[in-house]
């Protein structure tokens, strides 16, 4: 007891002596405490995103644990210095150290999180991926950490002092002679990335373009092609960029399909246009697999060149394509049905010819009188 005592009065005479040490010795048992709180706070984020279904929850908190922990002890360290300020050399030489370090720390933790995107996106978990495409996410990645150590590198000779003017312009020439001559992988590039985020299509839609011949089921949308299989299955390989100049639809994402037909009628049905459309308006009314939220129009319309035409302009539940055929298939019976019932038909094109003969010893048309029939001779 009394070795303790005796410690503790020595501690406290010093401490008394150098109120510095006394900041010193807070700053370390806060830098400590900090250091436990996160180690704390960083377990339960783990946890936390192992029972999410979002990975890249995980990928951030892998990525910058490290990292923030060594940013807390430069982070003490630059403290110290300022409680204790060595000779005017070394402080400098330290506080340029700490300026490199901070950089250095950035630069490992954006490295990390290339990193850990880079297997996210080519794991297994994740469906299939073709070989062409993680290697196509592996060299991006690559490429990104190369750019992000070059930066880094300028970074920190600019924080000690180095003028960089130079290799700045050196760079920048470089990079235009590489940005002409990459110019369509680049487009290609960007144009997946819009695809990713605004979503105009996925894995297995059918899509097309008004603007180009293009139509089938999206394959896969890879980092600089996207694999459309037409309905004749033949691969057709699309540029990325493609799709930031054209117009696509995607039928995939329809509500409903629409049947739109103008049927016409004999002249000599006229009477019973009426009666008809109404029929037809009743059937489509009653039909279960038609929409009746959506329009639903039964109306004469026109005068043909040869029929009386009304039309028939409304909407399915369904969208797959052959139901859909199927069930306007129902819909074309039963009109024809009740066109039948009614003692009406169909009109097919017609012409009505009028033949006028004139007489050669006048100017007006004149009656053709046919000729007597004459028996022919008995053998």
């Amino acid at each position: 007891m009394m070795g303790l005592e005796q410690l503790l009065d020595t501690a406290s005479e010093v401490l008394a002596l150098d109120p510095q040490l006394l900041q010193l010795a807070v700053l370390l048992i806060c830098g400590g405490g900090a250091h436990v709180a996160l180690g704390i706070v960083l377990r339960r984020l783990h946890k936390v995103t192992q029972a999410s279904t979002r990975r890249w929850d995980a990928v951030l908190i892998s990525a910058v644990e490290t990292p923030l922990r060594l940013v807390l002890w430069v982070a003490v360290g630059y403290l110290t210095l300022l409680i204790y300020p060595l000779a005017g050399a070394v402080d400098e030489v330290l506080l340029t150290v700490y300026d490199t370090a901070l950089v250095f720390l950035l630069a490992w933790f954006l490295h990390r999180l290339i990193a850990g995107i880079e297997e996210e996106m080519v794991r297994d978990g994740r469906g299939y991926a073709a070989s062409s495409d993680k290697a196509t996410v592996r060299a991006i990645a690559k490429l990104a950490r190369i750019s992000l150590w070059v930066v880094a590198g300028l970074m920190v000779l600019q924080s000690i002092g180095v003028s960089i003017s130079g290799l700045l312009a050196f760079g920048g020439i470089g990079g235009i002679a590489v940005g002409f001559a990459a110019k369509d992988l680049l487009a290609n590039f960007f144009g997946s990335l819009s695809i990713y985020l605004d979503r105009p299509f996925t894995v297995g839609d059918w899509i097309r373009s008004p603007d180009r011949e293009i139509e089938g089921t999206v394959e896969d949308i890879g980092w600089r092609l996207t694999r459309i299989r037409t309905f004749d299955q033949r691969p057709l390989y699309v540029p990325n960029a493609t799709f930031s100049q054209i117009s696509v639809e995607n039928p995939s994402r329809m509500f409903n399909r629409r049947i739109y037909e103008t049927i016409g009628l004999r002249y000599q049905d006229g009477d019973k246009m009426a009666i008809i459309v109404d029929e037809v308006r009743q059937m489509l009314e009653q039909h279960e697999a038609i929409d009746l939220s959506r329009t639903l129009i039964v109306n004469f319309v026109a005068f043909g060149a040869s029929s009386l035409d009304f039309f028939v302009y409304t909407f399915t539940r369904t969208t797959n394509w052959v139901a859909y055929h199927n069930i306007k298939q129902d819909v074309l019976l039963q009109i024809l049905e009740i066109i039948h019932a009614n003692g009406a038909d169909v009109a097919f094109p017609t012409r009505t010819l009028h033949v006028e003969q004139t007489h050669p010893d006048t100017d007006g048309p004149q009656p053709v009188r046919p000729e007597p029939v004459r028996p022919e001779p008995e053998p």
